[in-house]
Formats: C-alpha cells, structure tokens, sequence
C-alpha cells in the first residue's frame, strides 16, 4: 500500500551524514561523487572498469546508461590507451562510443582530443543540487501525495506516457529492478488517477531525483512541485542533507521548476559521441 506524505518543509533533519558536501558548493570531488552515484541510480546491463573510467553497456533504447564515465586525471598516453579500449569495447557489441564530459571531474584535455577523433558533441546537460531542509515545493492543494517503495504499473504508465515516445517498456522496467539503493516513487494523484511521477534514490548522505514527469493535463498545478514535496519528505526519513538532479539545458520548464524550488546548479555537462555505431573515431 502506497504511504500518504504530510510535507513540511520548514522541519531541519536532526540526522546528518558525515563528510556529506554542501549541495551549494561545488568541486570536482563532489560533482564526481553525485555523478557516480547517478550512475548507480541508472544501472545499465554491464560495467567494466578502467582505474576510476566506467564503461557502461546496455542493449536497450536508454542511450545515456551506456556512456563512458570518464573520472580522475591520467597522462595523455595512457588517455589515448583508454579511449582505445573504450572505443573497443563498444564496437564488439556494434554499439555507439559515448563518452560523458564533465568539466573538473574528467581528465583536462579529453574533451579536445575527442573533438579531435571526430566526436560529436551534444546533450548539455546541468548537474543541481539543494539542501533538503531548504527545499522549496509546497505540497499542491487538492492533490494527494503518495510514496511506494517500488515502481506499480500505474506510476510507470504515467512516466512512460510522459517519455516513452513508443519505445520498449522492458527496458525501463528492467533498469529499476537492477537498483539496489532504497528507492522512493513518488506519485501525485488527482481524482483517483496518477497525474505526475518522479523516483528518489538514497545513496550516502543523498538522494537523486529521477524519471519526474507530469502529465500535459496536470501541468502548471503545482504536481511537479508535488512530487519534489514527497521526495523530499522522505530524503529527511533516509537522513539525506541533499537532493541532486541532472536535467537537460533546453528544457525551460523543467529548469524553471527546480530553480523555483531552490536548486542551484553545480556544474554543466555533455557528451561527445563516435562518428558512427561500431566504429571509433578517426
């Protein structure tokens, strides 16, 4: 049974995490530290290690699961080696080589040498953050606010009519039954129907915000700010300081929101992307 959530925003969580970073602050520590565990939020099918390089795999349509994490500072001949076998790895499976750049968190110059190798950029993106007990989101009035510990068909039905665009369910089904990091789903229901989502997942002193969408019925109603509301409420139950998010940079809406709810942002970020599937770059 899903558990109603009273939100108060003005309540200071008692219990705080040690060596947990002020979400307002940012370093290359922290960024890499949020990044990190966005990927473990995001499980893809496969993940090799390379030093502290990810390189993740997937067969299914979430292209952002299969990139190459790239963190910490190596000299150019062992980047060169690493690309090499990042490139490698993707090619046996005739999948795209993606690596994802994040200023201060990833080697200095692997975004000029990519560019060099003929990788597109593309997909900026913005890394946030806020404190919980400074969260803006008052929960909508009119609204209910529910919490299940595990994705229901309907939290998933609302989320996909949202992002879905016609691909294969199983995928995205499948990806949060590999989380093993508590995990929240928050849902907003108006009149007996789930009307916005978004999912929490707690990973040392944090909580990521993903999969929010509201549907376009729903929207300017306070439901996004609804499911903010709920998560975190229930970050201050998992003894989370911060709440971080990644959310494209041409999505004005999305943005407006979080800024509204007292996010800031930490650091930008982008992909480079192989010329083409299977191949590495030139």
């Amino acid at each position: 049974m899903p558990i109603v959530v009273t939100v108060n925003r003005r309540e200071v969580c008692a219990d705080t995490v040690d060596g947990v970073v002020s979400p307002v602050r940012s370093s290359a520590a922290s960024v890499r530290g949020l990044q990190e565990r966005a990927a473990r939020a995001l499980p893809p099918e496969q993940v090799e290690r390379i030093g502290d390089w990810w390189l993740r795999r997937s067969a299914t349509s979430l292209w952002w699961m299969a990139t190459v994490l790239p963190h910490g500072d190596v000299e150019r001949v062992e980047l060169d080696r690493r690309i090499a076998i990042a490139e490698r790895f993707y090619a046996e499976s005739g999948g795209v080589t993606r690596f994802q750049i994040c200023p201060g968190a990833c080697p200095a110059d692997l975004d000029d040498v990519l560019a060099e190798r003929g990788y597109r950029w593309g997909h900026p993106m913005s890394l946030q953050a806020a404190r919980v007990d400074e969260i803006r989101a008052p929960a909508p009035v009119g609204l209910l606010l529910e919490l299940d510990p595990a994705p229901t068909t309907a939290w998933f039905d609302a989320w996909y009519a949202v992002h879905g665009h016609g691909s294969d369910p199983g995928g995205e089904w499948a990806m949060l039954g590999r989380v093993r990091q508590p995990s929240a789903y928050a849902s907003v229901v108006d009149r007996d129907r789930i009307v916005a989502v978004g999912r929490g997942v707690a990973d040392d002193g944090w909580v990521g915000v993903f999969g929010m969408a509201t549907l376009p019925e729903a929207r300017g109603r306070g439901a996004g700010r609804g499911v903010l509301a709920a998560l975190s409420g229930w970050a201050r139950s998992q003894a989370a300081d911060g709440l971080y998010l990644q959310v494209e940079r041409d999505n004005v809406a999305a943005r407006r929101l979080y800024e509204r709810a007292d996010f800031t942002e930490l650091s930008g970020y982008h992909y480079r992307t192989a010329p083409s599937p299977g191949r590495p770059g030139a």
